[in-house]
């Protein structure tokens, strides 16, 4: 077995990352490898130096024409697998660390503006009144995404057994395996209930299926039927552009951040390590900021 298997085996049943995280993983090291012209038997992290990195980086943005963020991606993947052969001595120089991710232009998160998301709302509403499982099921994600914040993979993850018995909690599986627990308000707890309710009335659940948001057979629904439904019941809503389950998420930052949330209660929320990652929702509040700036600062009322 190779280093390279030996690493993927460690995120896969270690440190339990998700399958597009293995597989990305996968992806960008072998064709690093195959760049270099060996084999993964033949590979040897010593035999590298830093400047092959850095022409390894300069072939992806000159002959392949990759976009900073992708180059950003094989270069994170790289580096993981460098720290993990220094960690466990197939690697005993540290020539990638130091060297800088690709400069990417500043893009601020897609959000649906609070005007569209009462008419997404509403029309959500009306589907939690039907007795029709696949419509309470789909508005139920659409909630789920929308007032708890979570990532794709979080809510494809879920499992009945994550909701608490009162249904004010969930248990999130976040990135690396990290758990956190998001509160329920009271409006979706009951969402839950019927949600709950309909599964069991129509004998939907499986006894040996936990998910938490199944299909009318009790399988698990993929990730990317996930997807379809949040597009699906966006663009029924009138949503233009983007319509995703990350721009509900984005949406359930801002409209926090929009109500006066602080921005280290949002982090715990969103599941983000560092705060920097959050702060980047600061940008819709700005006029708001400014509002309030010319109304409370002396000088601006002295005018």
């Amino acid at each position: 077995m190779s280093v390279v298997d030996d690493f993927l085996r460690h995120v896969e049943t270690e440190r339990r990352f998700s399958s597009l995280t293995v597989r990305n993983y996968r992806h960008d090291i072998l064709a690093f490898i195959e760049w270099l012209g060996v084999s993964c038997d033949d590979f040897s992290a010593d035999s590298i130096e830093r400047a092959t990195i850095e022409d390894w980086i300069q072939y992806l943005t000159d002959d392949c024409h990759l976009k900073p963020s992708s180059v950003n991606r094989y270069l994170a993947s790289l580096r993981s697998f460098w720290r993990w052969m220094l960690s466990h001595k197939h690697a005993t120089h540290d020539i990638i660390s130091k060297i800088r991710q690709q400069r990417m232009p500043r893009r601020l998160p897609t959000f649906v503006p609070d005007t569209r998301m009462e008419s997404v709302v509403a029309d959500v509403v009306t589907d939690i009144a039907s007795d029709e499982f696949e419509r309470v099921r789909d508005a139920v994600v659409v909630v789920l995404f929308y007032t708890l914040g979570l990532r794709l993979s979080e809510l494809h993850a879920a499992d009945d057994d994550d909701i608490s018995a009162d249904f004010k909690q969930i248990r999130v599986t976040g990135k690396g395996n990290k758990m956190r627990v998001v509160p329920i308000i009271g409006v979706v707890g009951e969402i839950l209930k019927k949600y709950f309710s309909l599964k069991s009335s129509q004998n939907i659940c499986i006894a040996q299926k936990k998910a938490l948001i199944l299909s009318s057979k009790g399988e698990r629904l993929s990730p990317r039927t996930l997807q379809r439904i949040v597009d699906r019941r966006l663009k029924l809503s009138g949503v233009q552009g983007k319509s995703s389950p990350h721009v509900l998420r984005h949406t359930f930052a801002t409209h926090l951040l929009n109500m006066g949330a602080d921005l280290r209660e949002i982090q715990e929320l969103l599941g983000h390590s560092s705060l920097k990652a959050t702060q980047v929702y600061t940008h819709n509040s700005i006029e708001q900021l400014m509002a309030v700036y010319n109304m409370a600062h002396p000088h601006e009322r002295e005018r």
